[in-house]
């Protein structure tokens, strides 16, 4: 727990993580807007934290993960200003709002459970929380740091001078750079709604002390965050682009309702690009994660995250999921080898065992330095080279049983516990083994009757697309043998 360091996006380092608690993790990531299904970027993102949260509950800590639904207050356009995005969309699909979201929500949930996201201990809803937002609207037109006008409430960016030391934006800066009309009831272009007045047209209002209406979008997290995790928590996390305006509207608010540090890490993760642009709805460039995985398989799109740092952009193709899926199937037959070695091996009276502790220290600080899942997998390829190096020479110089039961239990707790690739179990994985091994059989056979038939070109297809996959063929004279590349 010691070693931890997470860039803080409020202090632009690397920071030494504390939990507030000892023991115990407070984190909140701001969930989807359910008004579509989801695409590659919230693959990247929630892959991201899933495995924040994995590694924190490895290190031993209890986490609780509240990660929200956006379904009302989430307007189009700079500061805020335009259509619901629920509204819109259920207007085009002549739909109820509530008929959007719960369809989008349980395509959100179903996408993350194909992709191996454990799902957060609280899925708070922003509709499920109005009560609060009108009692934190209350609280800071009562403290003066909002005013009223024409039924809407508007936080006073004026009133807090640390606007802006999350994004490092001034507001004179925010002043010159409006793009858009503002609303004409605002005493500056920055200040953001808390609630919002809505005429008999408008499909989502409530009953508030200021007529009828509905919450601003930045007041809904503020709200679910402290209520599940108090007025201060450890971390607030969420996308590159949540950093302004919203993670910025949310500590201003949050901070003058609470007089207390609201948040005490940020974490922020870059995107999935396409051509070295972001992937996005409103640029019509994004990969629903429907369609992905219609195309590949779930596992080889997380692999494919997880070898980008989560604070990186990575840039997506046809190729680079290759490579992953071909990363993947290497770490799945080596650990399916593993297990066929633990059935077919007898405690030798001196074995040269595995010393996998510098591999775990390897593995660990690379997760202690911000989460590096790029420099952990190699720390877990570094071990699977040694393995598949044992496993290659004679049996009588293998690792013990005992041994390599270490290494695979080892490889369940980083690749399966925290990495989330994929589950090991020592049922699943000796199945797992004999099928490898039972089909590697089958095509060396098969090779050797077409190469009996003097079918060369079909015998070498074999052993290229199984060299593609990171299996070596080797022929000699007492016959053929498989080996994983190391």
């Amino acid at each position: 727990m010691d070693n931890l360091q997470i860039y803080n996006t409020l202090t632009r380092r690397k920071d030494k993580f504390v939990s507030l608690r000892p023991g115990f993790v407070g984190i909140y990531v701001c969930g989807p807007t359910v008004y579509s299904h989801s695409h590659l970027g919230h693959a990247k993102s929630y892959i991201s934290f899933d495995v924040i949260v994995r590694y924190l509950r490895y290190l031993g800590y209890r986490v609780r993960y509240v990660q929200n639904i956006t379904d009302v207050g989430h307007l189009l356009g700079d500061f805020q200003e335009g259509e619901d995005r629920i509204e819109k969309q259920a207007r085009l699909e002549n739909l109820e709002p509530m008929e959007i979201v719960e369809t989008y929500s349980r395509s959100y949930f179903e996408d993350m459970d194909c992709l191996g996201v454990i799902r957060p201990n609280i899925s708070p809803r922003a509709s499920g929380h109005i009560v609060e937002q009108i009692e934190m609207t209350r609280t800071l037109l009562k403290k003066e740091f909002a005013y009223e006008t024409q039924g809407n409430v508007y936080f006073d960016v004026s009133k807090f001078p640390e606007y802006g030391k999350l994004s490092g934006r001034k507001l004179e800066e925010l002043e010159a750079g409006v793009r858009i009309e503002v609303a004409k009831d605002k005493k500056h272009p920055a200040d953001f709604a808390l609630w919002k007045a809505a005429d008999e047209r408008h499909l989502m209002q409530w009953s508030s002390p200021w007529g009828s209406g509905y919450p601003g979008w930045h007041i809904e997290c503020s709200c679910m965050s402290t209520k599940y995790l108090g007025e201060t928590f450890d971390i607030h996390g969420g996308g590159l682009e949540n950093v302004f305006p919203h993670h910025e509207c949310e500590i201003a608010q949050s901070e003058c309702a609470f007089d207390k540090p609201f948040a005490r890490y940020w974490m922020h993760n870059n995107m999935i690009t396409i051509n070295g642009v972001k992937m996005s709805k409103s640029l019509n460039n994004f990969i629903s994660i429907k369609d992905a995985l219609q195309k590949y398989n779930p596992q080889s799109i997380r692999y494919f995250v997880l070898t980008s740092h989560y604070r990186s952009p990575v840039d997506f193709s046809d190729q680079a999921l290759a490579a992953a899926e071909k990363g993947l199937k290497k770490l799945q037959v080596t650990i399916a080898r593993i297990q066929q070695a633990i059935n077919d091996q007898a405690d030798a009276k001196k074995p040269t065992n595995l010393k996998i502790e510098q591999y775990v220290a390897a593995f660990r600080a690379a997760m202690d330095d911000d989460f590096n899942t790029p420099q952990a997998l190699a720390a877990v390829f570094d071990l699977l080279t040694e393995v598949n190096t044992r496993l290659d020479s004679a049996q009588d110089c293998w690792p013990s049983k005992n041994n390599l039961i270490q290494v695979r239990d080892t490889l369940q707790q980083t690749v399966g516990d925290v990495l989330g690739l994929f589950p090991l179990s020592e049922e699943s994985g000796k199945k797992t083994g004999e099928k490898v091994n039972a089909i590697m059989e089958l095509l060396l056979e098969l090779r050797l009757e077409l190469r009996k038939e003097k079918k060369f070109e079909l015998s070498d297809l074999i052993r290229k697309r199984l060299d593609e996959a990171g299996i070596q063929i080797k022929d000699t004279r007492e016959g053929s043998t498989w080996q994983i590349e190391s």
